[in-house]
């Protein structure tokens, strides 16, 4: 099993790519302890044919690659795909067209909201995925053959269960109803990192000006600290706490540390300060001042009139 680590060795693997009508792709990043995640691997695959690239190889042009994403007549199939489109979406400007998340795939066939791949490949490719490797520090090199098969599995299995769900989907005539999911996973506004859009990620409504309001604010104070200092945003401040902020309607920052979900000693903390500029901002806000709210998508609904 080798790992690509040249420009000439990825372009001649992508030649054999651009070939296939679909390729499944996977890939392993690090974001735990920041805001922007780190790729670190990228696993595809194609019948008969799969690589690992390594994007951290020194002087790799992954050009060939980006156009394979690129290429209108090449299904990209993932399972899970919005963290992968979003590292692509950041690295190269591009979101992967046509493609099909297997994740919604299986949600419309019956197997339930967002299984997960490991549940798929035992009951549909009748295997198993080593978990050894799963704590991996996809960063460190080198990898060993553990790290590199545990990888590889995540787009070789994915073969079978894409042929397999879309069988499926073309037999009860059900692969139309992706298409409202797929256009939201494929448009550029899902991935909008504006902190101006953050307060959409929170999936909270409230018809009182005054306390969306807040929500807004300090959802978008928070994503501006996250991106500045490179941070994930619950470092900053939990979803739970924006909300709790946002009902409690502290006047000053003491009184922070009568809220359950904001951590204690934060008053003397370096975001203080800027939180309560956030929250006053927010009060500001009138009715007419407010975005509509966000239209998230779901399939469920349609499943429920089966």
């Amino acid at each position: 099993m080798r790992l690509l680590t040249t420009t000439s060795e990825l372009n001649q693997a992508c030649a054999q790519f651009q070939t296939s009508r679909y390729v499944t792709i996977d890939t392993e990043f690090l974001r735990e302890k920041t805001f922007w995640p780190k790729l670190c691997l990228i696993q595809i695959a194609m019948p008969g044919f799969e690589a690992l690239i390594d994007p951290l190889a020194e002087g790799i042009d992954m050009s060939g690659f980006f156009e394979i994403l690129k290429n209108p007549n090449i299904l990209k199939v993932m399972h899970g795909c919005r963290q992968d489109i979003e590292i692509f979406h950041k690295e190269a400007g591009i979101i992967p067209s046509p493609m099909m998340d297997t994740q919604v795939m299986a949600m419309v066939c019956g197997y339930g909201d967002s299984i997960s791949y490991e549940a798929l490949v035992k009951r549909i490719a009748q295997g198993t995925i080593d978990k050894g490797s799963r704590f991996t520090d996809w960063s460190r090199r080198p990898l060993n053959n553990d790290q590199l098969t545990y990888a590889l599995a995540d787009v070789t299995y994915l073969r079978d269960i894409f042929e397999n769900l879309e069988n499926d989907l073309k037999k009860t005539g059900r692969l139309a109803w992706l298409s409202e999911e797929m256009d939201m996973l494929t448009n550029p506004e899902t991935y909008n990192q504006s902190p101006e859009n953050a307060w959409k990620r929170l999936k909270y409504q409230d018809k009182r000006p005054h306390i969306m309001g807040v929500v807004i604010e300090l959802a978008k104070w928070r994503e501006i600290q996250a991106q500045t200092r490179d941070l994930p945003r619950n470092r900053i401040l939990k979803d739970d706490a924006i909300r709790e902020i946002a009902l409690q309607n502290p006047k000053k920052p003491e009184d922070f540390d009568k809220m359950r979900s904001v951590p204690t000693g934060f008053i003397s903390s370096r975001n203080a300060a800027g939180l309560m500029e956030a929250i006053e901002a927010g009060r500001k806000l009138t009715k007419n001042d407010l975005p509509p709210p966000h239209p998230w998508l779901r399939i469920a609904p349609v499943l429920a009139l089966w």
